[in-house]
Order: C-alpha cells, then structure tokens, then sequence
C-alpha cells in the first residue's frame, strides 16, 4: 500500500510515573528529515527519537514534538550536608561553653543555617524515560502511518483513474494515426490531379511519398512505450514499498514519450490529444509529489 508524505500522529499516556505526550506531523520532502522539540533537560531524546523513526518513515520532512511531565517522583533532591551542620554544632558547643550560655539550638534553628541543606536537580534516568517515551511514539506513530495509508490511498485512486485517462486519449492516437496517412494520400493524389489534369500520374511514386510520410508520423513505437510506462506505474501503485521518486523517473518517461508523439503528429485532432495526455501526466506529477 502506497503511502502519503503528509502524515499525523499524537498520542497521550501516562507511563511510569510520567505524562508524557508525543505529537508526529510531515510534509513532503525529497528525503528523510528529521527534528525533534524536546523539554528542557531531555535533549538526549532526540537521537533516540531519529533513530526510532529511522526506517519506519522513509521520506518526509518529520517533526516531532515531545511533553513529560513528572507526576510522581520529584524533580528536587534535598541532602543534608552533614559535614557542615556537624561544624555548626561544633560552633554552639564552643559559643555554649566560653560565654556559659544555654544551647538552645533546635532543628528548625540548624535548618536556617546557611547551606545547611543541599537542593539539587535530580538526574533523569535516561533508559527509564526513554523506555517510557518509546511507548508513546510508537502508538503516535501507528496513528501517524494509518493517516499517511489513508492520504495515500486517496492519491492512488486519483492517479488510477488519470492513468484510465491517458489510455483512453492514446488509443485514440493509435486509431487516429493511419487515418492521417490515409488522408494525406488523398490530400496529394487530389492536389496533383488539380495541378497535371490529364497528364499520368505514376501511383508508384504517390505510395512511395505517402510511405515515407506515414513513416515520418509513425508513433506506434512512443504509444507501445507510454503504454508499458503506465502498466509499471499501475505496479508501483500496488507497491508496498516507497516508490515515490521511481514514480516521478516513469512520469518523466511518460512525458518524454507524449512530446515526441506531438512533435511527429501532423494532425490536429492528435495534436489536442497530446495535449490532454500532457495535462493529465502534469496532474499526475503534482499528486506522486506526496508519495513516499
């Protein structure tokens, strides 16, 4: 199943002690991009993340947007610094004995004293969080992907039924190309009789000027191609892989193969229906630009 560049994904769980919320959004692009924005302190996500997607997305320009947020253990660690509180009691002893004065020190006094107690950011264990965020991203990402296969299927349907399209305007070229032979003969025949009246006139060289004249606008060999062209993209279509930048090679090919058809047509009728088939190759090049 083909499937869009244009893809979005948010999913929102509570894992471990944590809210985390991961939101997945792409746009075209010719290669795959990745950026992430991440909360404060998480930045070692954002390898993880890259290297998570890698493989799962295959084009597209990917942003991914991260929220955790803490609902069980703290942030804040609060230490006791020991070796310090022990130098302050030391001190009251001394004030205690030399001024003979009552200690009357509580522990809400010692508290007060400077640096008494440490705070400090507790450090994030990395493989639990990212444990935690991987969860998440991948029920982010299935919803991410189900979008992309939906878009996709949308397109494959469009293209389809342009595909049906050009068939049915270079079948018309295949019918309508002898025709045009046959009337140039009798367009020349008409025109010599006007110019000789009863003089001979030798068929033989007649056949031979409108041999060399079917020749000339002969496109059996570009309307054989451009058809082979369409059967492969009708596979790619049914592809499971990303064929997107082979799609847009065969479009090429496909409109190479239109030019030379109305550069060697020298009818009007043909020369309107290259340019339909042109216009719908055109179309079709402006929808593969969203396939991965």
């Amino acid at each position: 199943m083909i499937k869009s560049m244009t893809g979005y994904g948010r999913q929102q769980a509570a894992v471990d002690g944590m809210n985390i919320t991961v939101e997945i959004k792409s746009v075209n692009h010719r290669y795959f991009e990745f950026n992430s924005r991440l909360p404060r302190n998480y930045g070692f996500l954002d390898e993880k993340l890259k290297n998570y997607f890698t493989g799962k997305i295959t084009r597209g320009k990917t942003e991914c947007y991260v929220s955790i947020e803490a609902t069980e253990e703290p942030d804040i660690v609060v230490e006791v610094n020991a070796p310090l509180i022990g130098s302050y009691l030391k001190a009251y002893k001394e004030i205690e004995e030399t001024f003979s004065l009552e200690n009357d020190v509580k522990v809400s006094d010692i508290v007060k004293a400077p640096d008494a107690l440490l705070i400090r950011k507790q450090e994030a264990d990395e493989e639990r969080i990212w444990a935690a965020v991987e969860q998440v991203a991948g029920e982010a990402l299935e919803k991410f992907l189900a979008m992309r296969e939906k878009e996709g299927e949308r397109l494959k349907t469009d293209v389809n039924s342009r595909l049906d399209t050009i068939l049915e305007r270079v079948a018309f070229v295949e019918e309508r190309s002898p025709e045009t032979v046959k009337e140039y003969n009798e367009k020349l025949l008409a025109r010599l009789n006007e110019l000789l009246g009863d003089v001979h006139i030798d068929e033989q060289r007649i056949l031979t000027e409108a041999a060399i004249f079917a020749d000339k606008i002969a496109v059996a060999e570009e309307t054989v191609r451009l058809r082979s062209h369409i059967d492969q993209m009708r596979v790619f279509l049914d592809s499971d892989e990303a064929i997107g930048k082979k799609m847009d090679f065969l479009v090429q090919e496909m409109n190479r193969e239109a030019n030379t058809i109305g550069s060697k047509a020298n009818d009007v009728e043909i020369a309107r229906t290259v340019v339909d088939i042109k216009a719908e190759i055109e179309k079709i090049r402006e929808q593969i630009q969203n396939i991965e």
